[in-house]
């Protein structure tokens, strides 16, 4: 099922084609619905963070292991924000009735307004007066693409419906068409000593420290699969900028989540001690938006040399759009991705947001192989990924088709204890030496823990 994608993105990992004989695929041939392969997607994805996962086992000693993993866990695993549930009950639509397509003069636009900031600033756009209805008919008085500008220019988040052809002409379609779908600079070597051995039937990534400076749903997917293979990953945010709450329940299993402040001098410190007591780095902030705080890639690992860093961006880092903010929705509707799966000339949707978690699997992946670089090696790989080269990747594969096996999630079901109540979540995907993959705890709150490492 997965056989040539799963080659396509192991090779990006820059990994050992020998290892492909290691993982096992099962379950249906198509476990997603829609025009394009986002099911093969999502399992290659995996599949690649598995056998990195492999890979950095047998470089601490743990030996040569099989993986395994089922498309239909897979195809839960990146819808899982429909089956969070706390104490039984759903938490409810994260979705701000302003997330949405507007119909302009010409075509569509997709905005996001789950943050505050961007709410605002969409309104600020259209004007505040009125409600959803009355800001979508004002919407109608202008042209997508002026309406993208004008709210971009606000501070906020929008994108207009293109065809795939249209991104590919455009500017920022022609610079993501120059990038490989994982960006991996090996780094300029002399890294510390090798990682450590594992305790016998030790998970791969024990005893490693991960500081996730992520948000919303790619990059927690990514830390949330490092601390399911056995990381300390410990959350930093600023106590500025809250996280919508259904999205921490989802994004912290495993995890520890801190606040911190990097522009005031003490929790500057702090996090400069947690940097320094790093294996990894994950970032998916803007381009350029840390560079003012020393907080650049080559910068931190200049410092650093033996830290690993992932950056994680919507647009990529070259290109006229590479500072622009963006999520899976806006980008499947710039690239044409809205335009393949609408009808009529209405826009559609993947059915999971499949770019963010694709792409937080590749960051898992990208974070081991850099893992494993770092101790046979001793190189600490930088990797780059971007929302919108995963959707480049899925475009560009042969088109879907065929009947869809949908499978029942009660058997990928898991309850974990957390400040909300009892969290019912999907368990992560795979099975690593004969052993199904799981979270050490719930989620601990947003900002609810210390900085400091275990």
């Amino acid at each position: 099922m997965t056989g040539s994608g799963l080659y396509d993105v192991w090779r990006a990992l820059g990994g050992d084609p020998s290892r492909l004989d290691l993982l096992t695929t099962q379950g249906p041939e198509r476990p997603l619905p829609g025009p394009l392969p986002s099911g093969e997607l999502a399992v290659a994805s995996v599949g690649a963070m598995l056998l990195a996962a492999g890979e950095l086992l047998e470089a601490r000693g743990g030996g040569r292991v099989p993986v395994a993993v089922d498309a239909a866990h897979v195809a839960w695993a990146v819808r899982s924000e429909r089956l969070l549930r706390v104490d039984g009950a759903s938490p409810g639509d994260p979705f701000d009735p302003l997330s949405a397509f507007l119909e302009t003069a010409d075509g569509w636009v997709r905005t996001h307004a789950n943050y505050p900031h961007h709410r605002e600033a969409l309104l600020g756009v259209l004007g505040g007066g009125g409600g959803a209805e009355q800001v979508r008919a004002r919407a109608r008085s202008w042209s997508a693409e002026e309406l993208e500008a004008a709210v971009v220019a606000a501070g906020g988040v929008a994108a207009a419906m293109r065809s795939p052809e249209q991104w590919q002409a455009h500017p920022q379609g022609r610079a993501l068409g120059e990038l490989p779908l994982l960006d991996l600079d090996p780094g300029p070597g002399h890294a510390p000593a090798a990682l450590p051995p594992l305790e016998r039937g030790g998970p791969p990534a024990a005893g490693l420290r991960v500081l996730d400076l992520t948000r919303v749903i790619a990059g927690p997917v990514g830390t949330r699969m490092l601390a399911a293979l056995g990381a300390d990953v410990l959350r930093v945010d600023s106590p500025a900028m809250p996280e919508i709450p259904l999205q921490a329940l989802e994004a912290g299993p495993g995890k520890r989540s801190t606040l911190l402040d990097l522009r005031d001098r003490r929790d500057r410190a702090t996090f400069d001690g947690l940097l320094a007591g790093a294996d990894v780095l994950v970032q998916g902030y803007r381009p350029g938006a840390l560079a003012g705080l020393g907080l650049d890639p080559a910068e931190a690992a200049a410092r650093h040399p033996g830290l690993v860093t992932v950056t994680l961006s919507a647009w990529g880092h070259v290109g006229p759009w590479a500072g622009r903010r963006g999520f899976d929705s806006i980008v499947q509707a710039a690239t044409g991705i809205a335009a393949l799966t609408g009808e009529g000339g209405r826009p559609g949707v993947l059915p999971a947001q499949a770019l963010d978690h694709a792409t937080g699997y590749l960051v898992a992946a990208a974070a081991l192989r850099g893992l494993a670089g770092r101790h046979t090696e001793g190189r600490a790989l930088h990797g780059r990924l971007a929302l919108a080269r995963t959707a480049r990747w899925l475009l560009d594969r042969p088109r879907a088709a065929g009947p869809v096996e949908e499978a029942d999630p009660a058997g990928w079901l898991t309850e974990l204890p957390s400040p909300a109540g009892r969290v019912t979540l999907v368990t992560p995907p795979g099975v690593l030496a004969g052993r199904p993959l799981g979270w050490p705890h719930g989620p601990t709150g947003w900002g609810a823990d210390a900085p400091e490492w275990r």
